[in-house]
This record gives structure tokens, C-alpha cells and sequence, in this order.
């Protein structure tokens, strides 16, 4: 059974956007740190396993909430290709935990285009927790995210999540994942 584009949601961190390659990158060249592996970062929040200061965590998170299009934040492989064949027959909707809508739609203008983007609904909550109201609210019945937490919460309220396959989700659920794209793509349009 295929699921209708029209009915699916994504979250933009470590989903759409490769958040964790930039989280590294500016790690390592704006603040010296030493190599980071993927496999490296194993929670989500990453103060719980990198040992790092948090004034440095905040500055690199800051600055990918504040700057994505100057940090070089860039979108997961395929992500780009398979949200315009979904865009194609229906409009996308992007529900994030980031606090500021502006910054976020300018990359994703950026990378989508804008003509894609111009349908595109986006909706910036500021928190994890609550996603399933908005989600709900939107018409959606899938929703694929990163946070094995927030997928559990949203099948107790009815929606079918897709985890997103990271390091920081394996092993921390039982619920449908995907690994990439190319997966998503599978599931929505062949």
C-alpha cells in the first residue's frame, strides 16, 4: 500500500537536511574540534555524548537555527530530487521543532526552488514534544522524523511515523523505519 503524497509530513533536521554533516563541519572549523564520527553522535541530544562544551554545542546549533544558508547546511542525499517528484502531485508540508520559521524557508527556497517552495507549508514549532497537534491538524497520516521519541508519540496519537535511520535513533525503537530517500520515494510513488 502506497502512501499518499498529499498525507505525508517531514521534519527538516536529519531528515530533509543533512544536520549532523554541518554539525561536524563547523565543529571542526569554527571551533577546532577534532574529528566526529557519525557514529559518534548515538543520542539526540548530542551534550549526552560528545564530550564537548555546551557554549560550543549551542554556538554550532545557533548558528544552524539562525544561518542554515551561510553555514553550508546542506539536504540529505536524494532529498532534493524526491521531494520535487512528491511536490509534483502534492503540495509538501514540513512540521521542525526550530523556533524560527524565516531562516528554514530560505534554505529550503534555496534548495527546492521557488516554485515548489511557494505551495510548501511549514510549520516551526520550537519544540519537540507537541508535533502531533500540528500534524493531526494539517491532515497528515504519515509523518517521517529523526527522534525515535517524538515517533513514538505520534503513533500514540494515530499517526503512522517513519523513523529517519541515524546513529542516535538505532536500537531506541520498534517502529517502521526508512533509511534514505530512495526508501521514501519507494513508499510514496513507485
Amino acid at each position: 500500500m502506497k502512501i499518499d503524497p498529499s498525507r505525508i509530513g517531514f521534519d527538516i533536521d536529519g531528515v530533509v537536511a543533512d544536520t549532523m554533516e554541518a554539525f561536524i563541519r563547523l565543529a571542526a572549523e569554527d571551533h577546532a574540534v577534532p574529528t566526529i564520527r557519525p557514529a559518534d553522535i548515538t543520542e539526540f541530544e548530542v551534550e549526552d555524548c560528545l564530550d564537548l562544551e555546551p557554549a560550543v554545542i549551542r554556538a554550532i546549533f545557533t548558528r544552524l537555527m539562525q544561518e542554515p544558508l551561510a553555514a553550508g547546511l546542506k539536504p540529505m542525499a536524494h532529498a532534493v530530487e524526491v521531494l520535487s517528484d512528491l511536490a509534483q502531485r502534492a503540495p509538501l508540508t514540513f512540521v521542525t521543532a526550530r523556533p524560527l520559521a524565516e531562516p528554514i524557508a530560505a534554505w529550503l527556497e534555496n534548495e527546492l526552488g521557488p516554485e515548489i517552495f511557494a505551495s510548501a507549508r511549514l510549520v516551526a514549532m520550537g519544540e519537540h514534544d507537541n508535533k502531533g497537534a500540528y500534524i493531526k491538524g494539517l491532515g497528515l497520516s504519515h509523518f517521517v522524523d529523526d527522534r525515535a521519541e517524538t515517533c513514538v508519540g505520534l503513533e500514540a496519537q494515530g499517526i503512522t511515523p517513519l523513523v529517519f535511520s541515524q546513529p542516535w535513533n538505532l536500537g531506541k525503537h520498534r517502529l517502521p523505519t526508512v533509511n534514505d530517500w530512495l526508501q521514501i520515494r519507494a513508499l510514496c510513488l513507485e
